[in-house]
C-alpha cells in the first residue's frame, strides 16, 4: 500500500489520546475477549481487526489466524508475534482473498470512516471477505446514548445508532443475529482508569448495560447458501 498522508495524524491523535493508557486497555481488552467476544470466535477462526489501532483486541483474542488493519503505521509495533498487520483503507478493496475469514471484528471504528459511503463499502468488504456462515462483530457508540459528547472526538465523522447500522448490515447481505442497544460505557480515554473488577462485575449483570451503556454491540452473519445445509 502506498503511504497514506493521514497515517501519520492518525498516529499522533492516537498518541495523545491513550497516552499512558496502554497498560490498562490490554488488561480491559483480556477480560472482554474471554469474558464477551470468546463466544463468537474459535480457537480455529481466522479473524481480522478492522481499525486495530495498538491491537489490544487482536492480541488477546484466541484464534489459528490473526490479522490486524488500520492505517496508523505503529499498529505494526503493536501486534504481538503472529498477527499480519495490513496498513490499508478498509473503504479500499481488501488485500485479501474472498471467503478467508470467519470473523471481521471492530470496535469504535466505523464513526471514525470519512462518510457513510465509506463505511458501506468497509462492510460490503468485509461480506466479501467472509465465509459462509462468518460473523462480523461491530461494537461502537451509540449517538442515542452518548449525545453531544459524541462529537468530543475530532476524528468523529459517522453518526450512528444500533438501529442505523442493523439496517446497512442487512443492506449489505448479512443477517443480525445479535444486537444490543446499549452494551459498555461510552469511552475509557476521558475517565479515570475503574478498577477491573468493577468492569468483570458490571459484564455480569446485563440490567446495569442499560443504564450506563453508550455503545452498541451488533453480531452480523454471512448466510450460508442453502446448497451448503446439511
Amino acid at each position: 500500500m502506498s503511504a497514506n498522508p493521514h497515517s501519520a495524524d492518525l498516529a499522533l491523535i492516537y498518541a495523545n489520546r491513550f497516552a499512558g493508557m496502554e497498560s490498562y486497555r490490554q488488561k480491559v481488552w483480556k477480560i472482554l475477549t474471554e469474558s464477551v467476544f470468546s463466544k463468537w470466535v474459535s480457537s480455529e477462526d481466522a479473524i481480522l481487526d478492522l481499525g486495530s489501532g495498538y491491537c489490544e483486541f487482536i492480541n488477546n483474542i484466541r484464534a489459528r489466524v490473526k490479522y490486524a488493519m488500520d492505517l496508523n503505521p505503529d499498529a505494526q509495533a503493536r501486534a504481538a508475534a503472529g498477527v499480519n498487520v495490513l496498513l490499508h483503507d478498509s473503504a479500499a478493496q481488501w488485500p485479501l482473498p474472498p471467503a478467508i475469514l470467519d470473523v471481521v471484528f471492530t470496535s469504535n471504528f466505523f464513526e471514525h470512516l470519512p462518510n457513510r459511503s465509506a463505511l458501506e463499502q468497509t462492510v460490503l468488504h468485509a461480506f466479501a471477505c467472509l465465509k459462509p456462515g462468518g460473523r462480523l462483530i461491530a461494537m461502537g457508540p451509540n449517538i442515542r446514548y452518548a449525545g453531544d459528547a459524541y462529537w468530543d472526538f475530532c476524528d468523529h465523522h459517522v453518526p450512528l445508532t444500533d438501529v442505523a447500522l442493523t439496517e446497512l448490515f442487512q443492506h449489505c447481505g448479512l443477517e443480525v443475529e445479535y444486537r444490543r442497544e446499549r452494551f459498555l460505557p461510552y469511552t475509557m480515554s476521558k475517565v479515570p482508569p475503574y478498577p477491573l473488577w468493577m468492569l468483570k462485575a458490571y459484564l455480569k449483570l446485563p440490567l446495569v448495560w442499560n443504564i450506563f451503556g453508550a455503545q452498541f454491540l451488533i453480531v452480523g452473519r454471512k448466510p450460508v447458501p442453502a446448497a451448503e445445509i446439511g
